[in-house]
């Protein structure tokens, strides 16, 4: 049902009004066909009244009786008015009409008709002997019965008082079709003049709210405010934009100050750094001094590391087309340069718009934890689907499954020490997967499963889409 139902709002409240109108529409049909049907069914018996007191008056006139009116309608040629049988006109196996029957006999009683045996039945015109042989010889002296051509028959027979019968017979007019196609017509109309009424109060509703849609999904990748929306639509969808607006204008003035402020620290803080770096060549005993100098390479590690992380939503380069595969190799040979464990498995030229510099910045981040806590890397690039992933697998002892996703999160550790060979603090898969994210794209760790079922290392992937 998902699968055919709209997804959008316009969509879903049309086809809600659809059905609904089908659902009123198709009721009120079946009510109108009934009240229809039931208004021909009693003209015809009044019809086959009208022709068994018109019969029987011109036998015996009477004076100071009520009159009935003409039904021309149900006329029908004359010639089929009335029959003077022995027997009921019911054929075996034919069906009683006792609702007409009951009617036929209050009608005849309001004319002081004295009625005995009363059947009244429905049968086709070719069913009936009489009728075919009489109008084949109405159509044969050119004449015929004026209106639709009609094919069903009431006959209804009235028992007098010497036993014999009066039989009426009355041609019921065709009038099914014309009532279906009125209805038809006139549910077109209804559905035009609503639906179409509804589509373009809907689509004055829905239009800003699709550009308020566009609005936020940029606002959210790029964090400015350039290009906000001119309130329009109703006025909820206006008082909405214009929320909006404002939100926008207060969130984009609390990342400034954010960037301010992480500018100061970054500046207050490696100063210090710096002067400390120099202060300590001045150590003579060389052991403590390689240790001073490496918890201020942690420190300015760190640091940089938090203020990546709180700048990765917001960054200052614009994408620009890189070929992946060259971008992997080169972070690669850096590796390979000074002499580490990393290798370069199967890659596939791959064109992407990216930010090369924050992409380098995640692979140095995932190569480094590789080495940091196994003893080689492998990278590789491949094509999956739509979408490209750079694979970092490395021998170490993999991640508990139940701490997969908590260990994404920044400032957690899979190694409780802090030291020089461990250090870090825990920020590295945190922009990582910030920086993919920032491109569209996800980062994904797993643990790789031997052939004993043992963990035997553990895979990074980060997939980009490539459109």
């Amino acid at each position: 049902m998902k699968r055919f139902w709209p997804q959008s709002l316009m969509g879903q409240l049309l086809a809600a009004v659809a059905i609904a109108l089908m659902f009123a529409q198709g009721f009120s049909s079946i009510l109108l066909y009934r009240a229809q049907s039931e208004r021909r069914e009693a003209a015809v018996v009044h019809a086959a009244a009208f022709r068994l007191l018109s019969a029987t008056r011109r036998e015996n006139p009477r004076p100071n009786v009520h009159r009935l009116p003409r039904l021309s309608e149900f006329d029908g040629p004359r010639s089929l008015r009335i029959d003077q049988s022995k027997t009921s006109p019911l054929a075996p196996g034919e069906k009683r009409d006792t609702e007409a029957e009951t009617e036929l006999r209050r009608i005849l009683a309001e004319q002081d008709f004295a009625a005995g045996k009363i059947v009244v039945t429905h049968r086709r015109v070719t069913q009936d002997a009489r009728a075919r042989q009489r109008l084949e010889r109405l159509e044969s002296r050119g004449r015929s019965h004026s209106g639709p051509l009609a094919d069903k028959l009431l006959v209804a027979g009235v028992q007098r008082s010497d036993g014999s019968w009066m039989v009426a017979r009355v041609l019921v007019p065709p009038g099914e079709r014309a009532l279906v196609m009125t209805l038809i017509g006139q549910t077109l109309f209804i559905y035009l003049v609503i639906v179409g009424a509804m589509a373009l109060i809907l689509r004055r509703i829905t239009r800003p709210l699709a550009a308020l849609t566009n609005r936020l999904e940029r606002f959210a990748e790029t964090r400015e405010i350039d290009g906000q929306l001119s309130p329009e639509g109703p006025d909820d969808v206006r008082r909405l934009i214009v929320a909006h607006n404002d939100m926008e204008a207060r969130i984009a003035g609390l990342l400034d100050e954010k960037d301010v402020m992480l500018g100061a620290i970054g500046h207050d803080l490696k100063t210090p750094l710096a002067a400390l770096r120099v202060r300590i060549e001045s150590v003579d005993d060389d052991n403590e001094r390689a240790k001073m100098a490496t918890t201020i390479e942690d420190i300015v590690r760190t640091l940089d590391d938090i203020l990546s992380l709180a700048r990765v939503g917001r960054p200052r380069d614009p994408r620009e087309p890189s070929e992946l595969s060259a971008l992997v190799a080169s972070v690669v040979e850096e590796y390979e340069d000074m002499d580490e464990p990393v290798t370069l498995g199967d890659t596939s030229r791959l064109v992407l718009s990216l930010r090369a510099t924050w992409l380098r910045r995640a692979l140095r981040n995932l190569i480094g934890n590789a080495l940091r806590y196994g003893s080689t890397a492998h990278v590789s690039l491949q094509r999956d689907g739509e979408s490209a992933v750079i694979r970092i697998e490395d021998n170490g002892p993999g991640i508990a499954e139940a701490d997969i996703e908590r260990m994404q999160e920044p400032f957690v550790r899979g190694e409780p020490s802090r030291n020089s060979e461990t250090g870090g603090a825990g920020l590295g898969l945190a922009l990582a997967r910030a920086i993919a994210e920032q491109h569209g794209g996800a980062l994904h760790l797993s643990n790789r499963i031997g052939a004993a079922g043992n963990i035997e290392g553990l895979r990074a992937e980060i997939r980009l889409p490539l459109g």
